[in-house]
């Protein structure tokens, strides 16, 4: 049986606090918190004139790519395995 145990983290992100709920680990949504404020950082830096809201959906849009990015390659990775062991 899956451990669903919920685990609730108060972090701050970009300047403002949230509480944040997951089944994972404190330090894994501690670390998720982490990446979103350094992004958030990273792109408002770039572009000072941006509003917090239009700020946060340009993160998740940053974020999004790389998700897909990461899945297109993982796909090549296991076709390109599911190949090799054709071959065997």
């Amino acid at each position: 049986m899956a451990d669903n145990t919920r685990n609730k983290l108060t972090t701050t992100i970009y300047g403002r606090e949230y509480i944040i709920v997951g089944v994972e680990t404190i330090d894994h949504l501690r670390h998720v918190a982490r990446l979103v404020d350094e992004k958030m950082h990273e792109i408002g830096s770039q572009n000072r004139s941006l509003d917090s809201g239009r700020l946060a959906v340009l993160t998740a849009v940053n974020a999004t790519h790389d998700y897909l990015k990461l899945e297109e390659k993982y796909q090549e990775l296991e076709k390109e395995l599911a190949r090799l062991k054709g071959r065997e």
